[in-house]
């Protein structure tokens, strides 16, 4: 599936454009994925997920491979 953070899940929101006149038009909040490589010690290779700036955060707080034990585990083939 396209537009979807492999660590958050976070897909596209469906919302309004709501205009001064409250004439309401359907959009899309996409999240905000970003293209990454991270070099993982363990396996001596780089991988490469797309991901939200927020799984960038839980990757710096929690590691790369604490990350990758958990996306193994919810069956995510990385």
């Amino acid at each position: 599936m396209a537009r979807v953070c492999v660590v958050t899940g976070k897909k596209p929101m469906v919302g309004n454009n709501v205009s001064h006149a409250n004439n309401r038009t359907k959009r899309r909040f996409l999240p905000n994925l970003q293209y990454r490589r991270f070099w993982v010690e363990s396996e001596n290779r780089w991988i490469r997920l797309r991901l939200s700036t927020a799984a960038l955060r839980t990757i710096d707080k929690n590691g790369i491979d604490a990350v990758l034990v958990e996306l193994r585990a919810n069956g995510v083939a990385v």
